[in-house]
């Protein structure tokens, strides 16, 4: 258990975490743009970052929630990725991650790729804990606060319509088997 005593809640400036990467031959594909999977590796390191400031214990990815690739990065360009917490739970927390791509040589500067993700917050035993609230305090963060709470909901909905989905399923093929 986290014996460190935890705050009422916490800030999402606090959780704020930033990354910035080179990408090199070996991050991408034959067409010389990031691999996708490289991208999503870089963007759950960046958002666990703000998920352990705003936790302050062990956290672990439970859902890559949403990710939208706008546009490529090639080689030699520089990725920055943002990312922190929108919305905190009982013992999850979102965060969203943005990651933008700057050309080297030109200087521009675009955006990338968006990102949801949940995690989960563990002690050193892997036993789920509870986490701070989040305590939005700009018109911005009210809004990514409010958003975080609908697309749980429909995690949720969907999660219980493929449960159920697998329990008429599997009483099909057992009904057909005998």
């Amino acid at each position: 258990m986290n014996t460190q005593a935890q705050p009422a809640a916490r800030t999402v400036a606090s959780t704020q975490s930033e990354m910035t990467e080179i990408i090199l031959p070996n991050d991408t594909n034959t067409l010389g743009n990031l691999l996708g999977g490289r991208l999503m590796h870089f963007i759950d390191l960046t958002g666990a970052m703000a998920a352990y400031r705003h936790a302050r214990t062990h956290v672990v990815t439970a859902a890559m929630d949403h990710i939208d690739f706008i546009q490529p990065v090639r080689l030699g360009d520089l990725v920055t990725l943002k990312s922190s917490v929108n919305r905190a739970f009982t013992r999850s927390m979102e965060v969203g991650v943005k990651v933008w791509a700057e050309n080297t040589r030109t200087g521009a500067v675009a955006h990338v790729a968006s990102a949801y993700l949940v995690f989960v917050a563990v002690d050193e035993h892997g036993r789920m804990q509870t986490v701070p609230q989040l305590k939005p305090e700009t018109p911005d963060e009210v809004r990514r606060y409010d958003d975080a709470l609908r697309r749980r909901e429909h995690r949720e909905r969907e999660n219980a319509r493929r449960k159920e989905a697998k329990l008429v399923a599997r009483a099909q093929t057992d009904g057909a088997a005998s």
